[in-house]
């Protein structure tokens, strides 16, 4: 069983509000598996797809044969309730037959990125205490660098690899494994607020850190967002490219659609013309995408005329500003909206989205995903008023639970602390709202510009230069100054045929004056040829101020 001290305190988790009559209604204790799969076969879809992956077609009675398999094979290695399995993996079929092994044994699924050094994944099966990992032929160098650091992990299971090769490694052949086990095993039920999911943060301020999930957050989330917000229907096709590792991805594709007897439409690697075809070849129907992804589309020359998109009912997007200008493009291209969404790994998921209202106000995000609650506190710890920033809190039936915060001296206990203020989460955002409800994000705490008195979010200066013809990316960033604390700094990727000149930087800037007040000017433009971005597109503005002389200094 996973110890007590693996989880805050009590008087350190934020209260879980459970406002929805959906909730009143899951069986304790319960097994994710047995809900989002058996009971769609007893219903009657056993033979629907629920899995679509290139040419092949997964039904809900192969899915569940597949992930009994796996299970029964963990089972034998010694795998038992609460024990930790790792995977590594692209999003394929059985990333997801392993997700639902795990969780059907009652064990608690640690997916990973693919991007971690050998260091980040010994840190994250040591501290996760993983018995097993499992991981796709194309992930498995890492794994075998980390291999003598690895604490805890017994067996490394490898899919997708040649068995003779994996035998002189030592490792196991997932595919002979699985071979002749049966395709049945009686889920383990758990109190349906034990932790089942471990997902690790991208690590931007020192090693990843684990945040829990807990059982019932399965079900939660397909009952909020799915219902509430994309409306799941049977017949749906659900897709989206982020990884299973981060907690938009594995909502996507791993719970929200067998919630609803629907399918998931997967996709191993993100390229936008893959994406494109993807959609028209699957028929998928709803869309979540990193705002992006959604970007590099557009890029890509005569996607309006060569591509269908017609069967696509809801595009939503999160985990970085959309932006008014990539809504409004997107819209003019492909005569569809876009719905912005926000939300964290520690959340699970999205809790404030437009989507909920079928309504967009180009650059704001959208009013709180029901089940959830939002409040922005101002610097005196008054409830803002519209148009008034503060800083954003939310409450719901998830929230922020770090994973043995007791770790390294008890930084992560403080942050905790730090984090929960009368039971409410503080997201860490700076942000206003209007008089409708309607959140508008402005900056991250990180990122946040101080100059002259003003705060300044860098994303709506970057929207203002992205709408001149020469910008193909930028980013800003507050550099110090020490008369007015910081500047505004833009760093500009120009499009192809664009010459760098002085001129050109100060035409940027004065175009600016049509989008933002003359305060968020910047002061200072750089011409670059590349951006720090990571692989799902989000700016790390922390690797441009480092790179300033004055950081470093």
């Amino acid at each position: 069983m996973i110890p007590a001290d693996y989880l805050p305190p009590k008087e350190y988790q934020p209260e879980r509000i459970y406002k929805l009559k959906e909730f009143a209604s899951y069986p304790d204790p319960l097994n994710s598996t047995e809900e989002l799969l058996d009971k769609q076969v007893a219903a009657g879809r056993g033979d629907s797809p629920a899995i679509l992956f290139g040419d092949k077609v997964i039904t809900y009675k192969q899915l569940l044969g597949a992930s009994c398999k796996i299970g029964n094979a963990l089972r034998k290695l010694g795998v038992e309730e609460a024990d930790r399995v790792m995977l590594r993996s692209p999003n394929v079929p059985p990333a997801l037959f392993t997700n639902f092994g795990v969780l059907r044994l009652g064990a608690v699924m640690v997916p990973t990125s693919h991007m971690l050094s050998p260091n980040e994944i010994a840190h994250i099966a040591n501290n996760a205490e993983a018995k097993v990992i499992v991981v796709a032929a194309a992930f498995l160098e890492g794994v075998v660098k980390a291999r003598p650091n690895l604490k805890t992990v017994k067996h490394v299971i490898v899919f997708g690899g040649q068995p003779e090769e994996l035998k002189t490694q030592g490792l196991l052949c997932y595919e002979e494994l699985v071979a002749n086990e049966p395709p049945a095993f009686d889920p383990v039920r758990r109190p349906r607020t034990s932790v089942s999911v471990l997902l690790y943060t991208s690590g931007t301020t020192g090693m990843p850190k684990g945040t829990a999930h807990l059982m019932e957050e399965a079900l939660i989330i397909p009952d909020t967002m799915g219902k509430y917000g994309w409306n799941v229907q049977p017949d749906d096709i659900l897709c989206g490219p982020a990884p299973i590792s981060l907690a938009g991805g594995y909502s996507t594709v791993a719970t929200i659609p067998f919630r609803f007897g629907a399918a998931a439409s997967l996709i191993a690697k993100f390229t936008p013309d893959g994406l494109f075809d993807q959609i028209q070849k699957h028929k998928v129907t709803i869309l979540s995408a990193l705002p992006t992804a959604y970007r590099k589309m557009l890029e890509f020359a005569g996607a309006d005329k060569k591509y269908d998109l017609s069967t696509l009912r809801v595009l939503t997007g999160g985990g970085e500003s959309l932006t008014a200008k990539t809504y409004l493009d997107w819209k003019d291209r492909f005569g569809q909206e876009i719905y912005e969404g926000l939300g964290t790994t520690e959340m699970m998921y999205v809790f404030v989205s437009s989507v909920v209202t079928r309504k967009v106000k180009p650059g704001a995000i959208g009013t709180a995903v029901p089940g959830y609650e939002i409040q922005v506190i101002t610097e005196d710890g008054k409830v803002a008023k519209p148009g008034e920033l503060g800083r954003l809190y939310a409450r719901g039936p998830t929230g922020t639970l770090y994973w043995r915060p007791l770790e390294e001296g008890g930084n992560l206990l403080e942050k905790q602390k730090s984090l929960i203020r009368e039971g409410w989460v503080l997201v860490g955002d700076f942000c206003t709202t209007d008089e409708d409800g309607y959140l508008s994000f402005v900056s991250r705490q990180e990122d946040l510009i101080k100059s002259s008195g003003y705060r300044i979010g860098p994303e709506e200066i970057e929207d203002a230069l992205l709408k001149h013809p020469a910008v193909a990316d930028a980013g800003v960033i507050g550099i110090p100054d020490p008369v007015r604390g910081q500047n505004v700094k833009a760093f500009v990727i120009l499009k192809p045929g664009q010459t760098p000149s002085e001129e050109l930087k100060k035409k940027l800037i004065e175009s600016c004056r049509d989008h933002v007040a003359i305060y968020k000017l910047p002061r200072i433009v750089e011409f670059v040829t590349e951006l720090p971005r990571t692989l799902q597109g989000k700016l790390l503005r922390r690797v441009l101020r480092d790179k300033e002389p004055a950081a470093a200094s």
